[in-house]
C-alpha cells in the first residue's frame, strides 16, 4: 500500500503536463519532497531520476546490486552526488545525526565537522544537543570537538574516561588536540587549588605562579598523603600529554603536571604499562625529550631501559616507545638500528610498519638484514625492490 497521500501527488501533478518528458517527471517529485523536508524519500527519487536515464529497472533504486559491471561507476558516482545532496539538505535543516548517515557512507565527513565546528555549548544540554554529542563523539563525526562538549557538560571524570576508550579510533591531531584541551583543564583545577592552599599559610604570591612554582620548596602540601586532584584524572591526562607536539604550549603544563605527580605519597602514584612503570619519571623524561629541552637525557633513559629490561615483550614496548619519541624529535635513524632487533616484526596495517619507516628513511640494508634475521620473504624482496628502484634515480 502506498504511504505517499493524493495531496502529495496532486503536488507533483501540479508541474506536469500529458507531454512531461521522464526528467520533468523526477524534478517535479524532488520539488515537492524538498518542500516537505522529506529528504530520505528524496534520496530516492534523485537515483530514481538516475536509473531511468541509465534504463535500469527502477525498483529498489537506491540498491547498488544488481546494476551492470559496464555501469557500476556511473551508478556509484551519481550515488555518492546523490547522498551529498541529500546530507547537505540534512545539515542546512539542523539534522545532523541524519547528515552524517549519508556522508559517512561515501567518506565525507567535513561538512559534518564543519558543522560540528560551529554548534555552540548550551547552557543547559537538552535532547538535540545530547544527539549532537552522540555524532561527534561515539559516532566518530569529530571526536576531539565531542570531547570538548563532554567535558563542559558532564565534567572531568566522563570525559577521561571516553578520551581514555576512543583514543585508539582517533587520529593523531584529534588525540593531540584533545589532549591539549585535558592539560590545560588539568592543570587549571590544580593550579587554583594549590594556591588557595599556599595562599591559606602564605597571602603574598605572584599573580601568575604556575604549579611547579607553587610546589617548589613546599612538601608540606603533601604531607600525609595530601592531593589536591583527582589523582586517576592526572594518571591519565599525563598519559594523554604524549600525543602532544614540540609546539604546544600545554607541553610545558604536562611537565609541570608530572612534577606534581612525583611528589604525591607512593601510593597515590599508579603504575604505567611498560616503560611507565616509574609513571611520572618516566613521563617527564618523554615529555622534556619532546620539548627538546633534554633530548639526549630522555633518549639516554629510555636506552637505559631497554638495557635492562630482560622480559622480550616488555623490551618491544619499551623499544617501540623509544622508536616513537626518537621519530618525533628527528633522531629516527640513530634510534632504529638500536632498536630494529626489537620491532622489526612489528607490521601494523593501521599503526607501525616497521618496514615503512625503513623506506621513509632509507634504510633499505637495515630492513634487508632484518628480514634475512625473520626469515621474511616478504619484507626482504621489498627491501631488494627498493634499493633497486633507488639505483635506478
Amino acid at each position: 500500500m502506498s504511504t505517499t497521500s493524493p495531496a502529495r501527488i496532486d503536488a507533483i501533478r501540479q508541474n506536469l503536463s500529458e507531454s512531461s518528458s521522464p526528467e520533468e517527471v523526477t524534478a517535479a517529485l524532488e520539488l515537492v519532497l524538498v518542500a516537505e523536508k522529506d529528504f530520505h524519500r528524496l534520496f530516492d527519487a534523485k537515483l530514481i531520476g538516475v536509473r531511468q536515464r541509465m534504463n535500469l529497472p527502477l525498483a529498489q533504486p537506491t540498491s547498488l546490486e544488481n546494476v551492470p559491471k559496464e555501469q557500476e561507476q556511473e551508478f556509484r558516482d551519481e550515488y555518492i552526488n546523490a547522498a551529498r545532496i541529500v546530507g547537505q539538505h540534512f545539515l542546512d535543516d539542523g539534522q545532523l545525526g541524519e547528515a552524517w548517515a549519508y556522508f559517512r557512507t561515501i567518506g565525507e565527513p567535513e561538512p559534518v565537522r564543519e558543522a560540528i565546528e560551529k554548534i555552540q555549548i548550551p547552557r543547559e544540554p537538552d535532547e538535540e544537543f545530547d544527539q549532537v554529542l552522540n555524532v561527534a563523539l561515539y559516532e566518530g563525526a569529530h571526536v576531539a570537538r565531542g570531547l570538548e562538549f563532554l567535558l563542559k557538560t558532564h565534567g572531568t571524570c566522563n570525559t577521561v574516561t571516553a578520551f581514555s576508550q576512543l583514543q585508539q579510533q582517533m587520529t593523531p591531531e584529534e588525540r593531540r588536540a584533545a589532549a591539549a584541551m585535558m592539560v590545560k583543564t588539568i592543570y587549571d583545577d590544580l593550579q587554583a587549588t594549590l594556591r588557595r592552599e599556599v595562599e591559606a599559610r602564605m597571602p603574598v604570591l605572584s599573580p601568575g605562579a604556575g604549579v611547579k612554582e607553587l610546589i617548589t620548596g613546599r612538601e608540606w602540601l603533601f604531607a600525609e598523603g595530601n592531593y589536591h586532584i583527582d589523582v586517576s584524572h592526572l594518571h591519565s591526562t599525563v598519559g594523554f600529554a604524549r600525543a602532544l607536539d614540540r609546539e604546544d604550549a600545554e607541553l610545558k603544563l604536562a611537565i609541570e603536571l608530572c612534577d606534581y605527580g612525583a611528589m604525591l605519597a607512593p601510593q597515590l602514584q599508579y603504575p604505567g604499562d611498560q616503560p611507565f612503570d616509574e609513571y611520572y619519571a618516566a613521563n617527564r623524561h618523554f615529555l622534556s625529550a619532546l620539548q627538546g629541552d633534554a633530548e639526549d637525557a630522555g633518549i639516554a633513559y629510555f636506552i637505559k631501559r631497554l638495557e635492562d629490561e630482560p622480559d622480550e615483550p616488555d623490551q618491544q614496548l619499551i623499544a617501540f616507545v623509544l622508536l616513537d619519541l626518537a621519530q618525533r624529535i628527528g633522531r629516527a635513524e640513530e634510534i632504529l638500528t638500536k632498536t630494529s632487533s626489537f620491532v622489526s616484526r612489528m607490521e601494523d596495517p593501521n599503526g607501525f610498519s616497521f618496514t615503512q619507516v625503513c623506506l621513509e628513511l632509507g634504510m633499505q640494508e637495515l630492513l634487508e638484514s632484518s628480514s634475512e634475521t625473520n626469515d621474511d620473504p616478504l619484507a626482504w624482496t621489498i627491501a631488494r625492490l627498493s634499493r633497486a628502484e633507488g639505483s635506478h634515480e
